[in-house]
């Protein structure tokens, strides 16, 4: 678009104009997102609130979104740290089961996913930082200083994390075996 062109956009067109690669990054990466909250919650409707709470966390930063490459890296930054925060609350409080509501809720796969498979109970058995680094090594796929970035952490920060994790992954799964 020629700068006489946007000079006759209005307001409300440039902000959509300036919005735009906002939108297009939500909408390419939201089922990656939400997929990576699901296994790092393990409840699909913690994973749902999450992507929306990262979403929302967003868009209200979207005047600092950076250009290229790093916007999917900022993105898995605010998700990854909505995870952790819920994982914390988690923790904290305590739920207790409601004996007579019966089964009102319908299947959920992460947590179904995670019970099936042994990998999935020693990922459970994590801290949320360390199953944290261990999704974004080997389910995104992602190389140490990557890791970094989207943790918010130094690099031997997170080399620390993947080791520790590594050791009691394969601790607890000996342990079941």
């Amino acid at each position: 678009m020629a700068d006489d062109e946007i000079g006759l956009m209005t307001a409300g067109e440039k902000r959509l104009a300036s919005d735009s690669p906002f939108v297009y990054i939500s909408d390419r990466t939201l089922g990656r997102c939400y997929s990576l909250a699901g296994y790092l919650l393990g409840d699909a409707t913690e994973a749902e609130d999450a992507t929306q709470e990262a979403l929302a966390r967003a868009w209200e930063a979207r005047a600092t979104l950076p250009d290229g490459a790093a916007l999917e890296s900022w993105l898995d930054r605010i998700l990854v740290n909505v995870c952790l925060d819920r994982s914390r609350r988690r923790r904290a409080i305590r739920f207790v089961p409601m004996e007579s509501a019966g089964d009102m809720s319908g299947t959920d796969p992460f947590r179904d996913f995670a019970s099936r498979d042994d990998v999935g109970r020693a990922l459970r058995t994590l801290s949320p930082e360390h199953r944290a680094v261990v999704l974004l090594r080997f389910w995104s796929d992602l190389q140490v200083d990557e890791i970094a970035r989207r943790v918010g952490c130094p690099s031997g920060t997170v080399k620390s994390r993947l080791h520790k994790a590594m050791a009691a992954l394969r601790a607890e799964l000996q342990r079941d075996q």
